[in-house]
């Protein structure tokens, strides 16, 4: 009996992209955020906290990455996913929590 290999993140992170997924998550996220019509002060900090990402020079000597924010905010993160329907955005997300959380 042959069983399908699937990448297992309590056994090894091998065969799982975050850093990838997570940065094509902030790509959707930022489809919404960006709007002025969906975004409010949350999201304004929130994209100041992006813009940080990979510059601990500018973030206090600590480097961010988009996977650190996707787990740092993921409720809300799918709120806002939820609140607009986008279920492309929220596979993603699923998959990454799934994976990598």
């Amino acid at each position: 009996m042959h069983q399908q290999e699937k990448p297992d993140r309590y056994v090894s992170f091998v065969g799982i992209d975050g850093d990838r997924n997570s940065e094509e998550l902030m790509a959707l996220l930022r489809r919404h955020i960006d709007d002025p019509e969906k975004s409010n002060a949350f999201w304004e900090k929130f994209k100041e906290k992006l813009a940080r990402v990979g510059q601990p020079d500018q973030n206090g000597g600590r480097c961010l990455d988009e996977l650190f924010l996707v787990h740092s905010y993921i409720n809300n993160i799918r709120e806002l996913f939820e609140e607009y329907e986008d279920e492309a955005a929220l596979g993603l997300l699923e998959r990454i929590e799934r994976e990598s959380c």
